[in-house]
């Protein structure tokens, strides 16, 4: 098949191609945390560039438990015109674009002031920056009940907005796939212990998500092929949580790999394998479309055209493109038009591993900025440049949504307890400039 086949999904619905932009983190929400006018911007440049599926960077289901200040949040009560704005955008062209669905469990960082969340009291290990991040706090199953109605209410509201379907992260060492990591994951209830237990959160939010769409709302899962720690989620795990999740109406698993913790997702193991190569998350997902019987997506490296040509001469549906994409987010239009481009940044080598991850992400989201300022990018900015920009950004995004939280817990105690929508800006946002 070539990568400009389109791909009919389970669900019926038609991806026009077999080239997909991969989530990128953008922290770029407005005051309210809403989709901001660079953000669509953004977007408007991705639906342009030809990519066949769009999935957006994810979208936090509860503003208490945030990746990383500057999110966007989707909630109970969120005005949905910007987000209506932005799925109008993701399809004008003909994409389909998705929703991703996020919470961060215990990967969030301590000064945004908010009790960090967990399957068991398991801190991250990030050598002398663990203490960036807090102790979390064990789970009830009160918590773990809401987690569940906040996945679903979160894609019922996307789908209303527009969006042509969500992908439930339990990826990247965040909640979902800190419950499914025995690593994570010491509980000695229904919720831990065996894979089973461990996939059970996974497995109702899915469930609740695909009750509370239609059925020609795409529903995907984004699953860690392993967590490249020793002892931690394997191949073989996500293999059978593949089987599990084969007879429940998905219509997508991305495949991709690491935490915070091993950055895998960025070619760094933590257990010692390689993952120098480009695609190099294909040998896992060549497995596990083995035994899936929906499309399999691979995400990882991917730059030119002829790897995705691999990607999908060896079974798996769709390549899965992110930094190459945050370089020139044309790239499928160009491959189309035949022109060779392989965009890169090049490797940081520095000595601390977890600032050079670090400084990986900060010189992607440099992009994205530049991006959304209807710029070109500018992949060889100096990565300690980058990264001291967006430390500084951070810094002041953090600030911002403390005072943002703050407002959000007093305007709910003034309505006596209930959730206060998200009007901190009520104007519309509009089509980007």
């Amino acid at each position: 098949m070539s990568p400009f086949d389109s791909l009919t999904l389970p669900n019926g619905t038609t991806v026009p191609n077999r080239i997909a932009k991969a989530a990128m983190e953008e922290n770029m929400a407005d005051a309210a945390h809403f989709p901001s006018p660079e953000l669509l911007r953004l977007y408007q440049a991705w639906a342009d560039g030809g990519a066949g599926l769009i999935i957006t960077g994810n979208v936090m289901i509860d503003r208490r438990a945030m990746t990383g200040p500057g999110g966007v949040v989707l909630e109970d009560g969120t005005e949905l015109e910007a987000f209506r704005n932005w799925a109008r955008i993701g399809r004008a062209k003909g994409a389909q674009i998705w929703m991703q669905l996020n919470h961060p469990g215990r990967q969030m960082m301590k000064n945004l002031g908010q009790q960090t969340l967990a399957p068991s009291a398991v801190p991250l290990d990030l050598g002398k920056h663990s203490n960036l991040f807090a102790m979390p706090r064990v789970m009830t199953e009160q918590d773990i009940s809401e987690v569940v109605v906040r996945f679903a209410s979160a894609a019922r509201l996307a789908e209303r907005a527009g969006f042509s379907g969500v992908q439930i992260h339990a990826a990247h060492g965040y909640l979902l796939s800190q419950f499914l990591s025995p690593l994570t994951n010491r509980r000695t209830d229904r919720w831990g212990g065996s894979l089973q237990n461990r996939a059970r959160l996974l497995i109702e939010t899915v469930k609740a998500v695909r009750a509370a769409a239609s059925p020609g709302f795409s529903v995907a899962v984004k699953l860690n092929s392993a967590d490249f720690q020793r002892g931690g989620f394997d191949a073989a795990d996500a293999k059978t949580v593949v089987e599990m999740l084969n007879d429940m109406l998905v219509d997508l698993v991305e495949l991709s790999g690491g935490s915070y913790e091993a950055p895998a997702m960025q070619g760094e193991a933590r257990d010692g394998r390689t993952l120098a190569r480009e695609a190099y998350f294909l040998d896992f997902a060549r497995d596990i479309a083995a035994v899936a019987r929906m499309p399999v997506m691979v995400t990882g490296g991917i730059r030119r055209i002829g790897v995705v040509q691999q990607v999908l001469d060896s079974g798996v549906a769709i390549a899965g493109i992110a930094t190459a994409l945050a370089i020139r987010p044309d790239l499928p239009n160009a491959w189309r038009r035949a022109e060779d481009l392989r965009p890169e940044v090049a490797p940081i080598s520095w000595k601390s591993k977890p600032m050079a991850s670090l400084a990986a992400m900060a010189v992607v989201k440099f992009q994205l900025r530049r991006l959304s300022r209807g710029r070109s990018a500018n992949p060889n900015v100096s990565p300690l440049k980058a990264l001291v920009l967006a430390q500084l950004r951070t810094a002041v995004l953090t600030r911002k949504y403390r005072r943002w939280i703050a407002s959000s817990a007093a305007a709910t105690a003034a309505s006596g307890g209930a959730p206060a929508p998200s009007r901190a800006n009520s104007r519309a946002v509009g089509m980007p400039r």
